[in-house]
């Protein structure tokens, strides 16, 4: 009858270092490297692939308007920056009488047809008063005339509406209408102040009558408005 062998004692101390590397070894490391890079590819691929990443629920995407995005404005004019205060009073003086309908006219004409950025706009009289007869010339209507339109642009010009710029052009005044963004404004507004000496109560800031103010404006520019007649009911 033999006995068990003896239990072998666990060896104390350090565990015995490697072997230095051989070329077998080295290879062995190599073939390591390789699986990680095939793994590492194929994550990425995943990431990579639309088809392997999870699908959103629930999410709802919203677009902002683009800011450049131009206005749907009829005509291949453009359009033109008006004062709101000033637009309601052209229609306030109009039912007063208190500006001419060959005053109104003329206006809105040249202030429709300003070079952009300018406030400039580069009808003689002879244009404006052309341009304004195009309808009535075609359905025989009446006509204004040239002299009618020399005169309103004076009266114009006395409102500080407008100003003569040399040569046959007309300066808008830029703070009641203005084609143009407001960097451009500020610079003709820079110019004009400059050309006037810096006087505040100058063209383009002194509208209507003399002294008067946009706050102080009176609707009536010294034309007598008839008695209102019998009312109409109904």
């Amino acid at each position: 009858m033999t006995s068990d062998p003896p239990a072998r004692r666990r060896q104390r101390g350090p565990r015995p270092v490697p072997a230095p590397a051989t070329a077998g070894s080295d290879a062995e490391y190599g073939d390591i490297l390789a699986v990680l890079g095939q793994q590492l590819g194929e994550q990425v691929a995943q990431v990579a692939d639309p088809r392997g990443r999870r699908r959103l629920k629930g999410v709802h995407l919203e677009y902002a308007a683009d800011p450049r995005s131009v206005h749907d404005m009829a005509g291949g004019s453009g359009y033109s920056l008006a004062s709101n205060w000033f637009t309601q009073l052209l229609a306030q003086l109009a039912v007063a009488n208190s500006i001419t309908k060959s005053q109104l006219c003329v206006f809105l004409f040249v202030a429709g047809g300003q070079v952009p950025g300018t406030g400039i706009t580069q009808y003689t009289q002879q244009e404006i008063t052309d341009g304004l007869n195009k309808i009535a010339a075609q359905k025989g209507g009446k006509m204004i005339t040239r002299s009618t339109v020399n005169r309103a642009v004076q009266a114009l010009c006395g409102y500080n509406w407008v100003e003569k710029a040399g040569n046959g052009r007309i300066q808008i005044n830029v703070r009641l209408w203005f084609q143009g963004n407001s960097t451009a404004q500020q610079e003709v507004l820079a110019e004009i102040a400059e050309k006037h000496g810096n006087d505040p109560e100058s063209f383009p800031y002194a509208l209507g009558p003399e002294g008067a103010h946009q706050e102080q404006l009176d609707l009536d520019f010294g034309v007598e408005v008839p008695a209102p007649g019998r009312r109409r009911t109904g």
